[in-house]
């Protein structure tokens, strides 16, 4: 395989195409509800950490929806000339704005919610019960490990 001799270097690969095309293969299943309000995977990621978490710093909100802060920043700007969120100074750091979500950007998530996890769990309705709980500690270790040094 490509040069690689390990066994474990060889199923590792293998997994990790396999992970890949699952996680493309869903966005894809969610992607059309998200479409229709024009809107992307990032900018929903945006509207449900403030959701859910309240108001954040960009930082914050960076690391919470895995993206970089310059890319952050251009999906704010398009979330707040939606008017679906505003920034806010930090009365408490100046050198710090919180990103806030609007009357508008409150009621787009509240509504689209529901909607996109139905459309999650339809798209991974092939793995339930036990699978399903195995899978999500088997990403999580994942997750962890990756992203230690």
């Amino acid at each position: 395989m490509y040069g690689v001799e390990d066994e474990a270097t060889k199923a590792a690969i293998r997994t990790y195409v396999k992970l890949m095309r699952a996680s493309h293969a869903v966005s894809a299943r969610t992607a059309p509800r998200l479409t229709a309000l024009g809107l992307t995977h990032t900018q929903l990621g945006v509207l449900e950490a403030l959701l859910h978490l309240g108001p954040l710093t960009q930082r914050d909100l960076s690391r919470k929806i895995l993206t970089s802060p310059g890319n952050l920043t251009d999906v704010i700007d398009k979330l707040a000339k939606r008017d679906l969120v505003t920034r806010v100074a930090c009365p408490e750091d100046r050198r710090s704005v919180r990103v806030v979500l609007t009357e508008a950007g409150t009621q787009l998530i509240q509504t689209l919610f529901p909607g996109h996890a139905r459309d999650i769990a339809a798209a991974m309705a092939g793995v339930t019960g036990a699978d399903l709980a195995l899978l999500d500690d088997l990403l999580r270790r994942l997750g962890r490990f990756a992203a230690s040094d």
